[in-house]
């Protein structure tokens, strides 16, 4: 795998700690690229030195984007603690100490604070989410963090046919499904496909 490859000789060129961003719309296959890096280059190196960070940890709880008045639109970027977000990345550059980062529980809908460990000695740190090359306030201050950001696409209807399934696994009738991919996830889909010139790499 050509991801595989770059992301071992990063690490091979004696460069410290490398921190891998992938990113791309939803239902592109982020989450499956990003677990495979960890899942094989925590069976190549020491378990400690792996650790991932999703960017769906920092979702605002489902009481905030209520008070808010956000929660019908759930995933926009305006629903996330980008500013949590950022510090913790920038702690985690910084390499001094374990870093605690937060979850998500997609049956509950909701983030889960301090579930995952990024250990101060991971040599690789994999972060995953829809926003990471966003030119926008807040978000333009993740991709200088990064030392690869991995724009992942796939086709329309793969997508679709993946969100779909995966709001109905998670509660929703699929009528509902549907008006949520068409009304939430594709507008964020079509925001985030302006970010994929920022990316080093593109996996379709």
């Amino acid at each position: 795998m050509p991801v595989h490859d770059d992301v071992a000789a990063l690490l091979g060129s004696g460069a410290g700690r490398i921190v891998v961003g992938i990113t791309g719309p939803p239902g592109a296959g982020k989450t499956t690229l990003a677990r495979s890096l960890v899942d094989d280059f925590t069976s190549t190196l020491d378990p400690d030195s792996v650790g991932y960070v999703p960017m769906d940890g920092y979702h605002l709880s489902n009481a905030a984007l209520d008070r808010l008045g956000r929660r019908d639109r759930k995933g926009a970027p305006d629903t996330f603690d980008v500013a949590g977000f950022v510090a913790t990345l920038r702690r985690i550059r910084e390499g001094l100490d374990d870093v605690y980062v937060s979850d998500f529980d997609h049956t509950a809908g909701e983030p889960i604070s301090g579930s995952l460990v990024v250990p101060a000695s991971a040599r690789l740190v994999v972060v995953e989410g829809n926003y990471l090359g966003l030119e926008e306030p807040g978000w333009r201050d993740v991709r200088p963090l990064l030392d690869r950001l991995i724009y992942v696409d796939a086709d329309d209807a793969t997508r679709r046919e993946r969100l779909l399934r995966r709001h109905v696994e998670a509660g929703k009738r699929d009528a509902e499904a549907r008006a949520w991919v068409e009304a939430v996830d594709e507008p964020n889909a079509e925001l985030i496909a302006t970010t994929r010139a920022r990316a080093d790499t593109i996996v379709d």
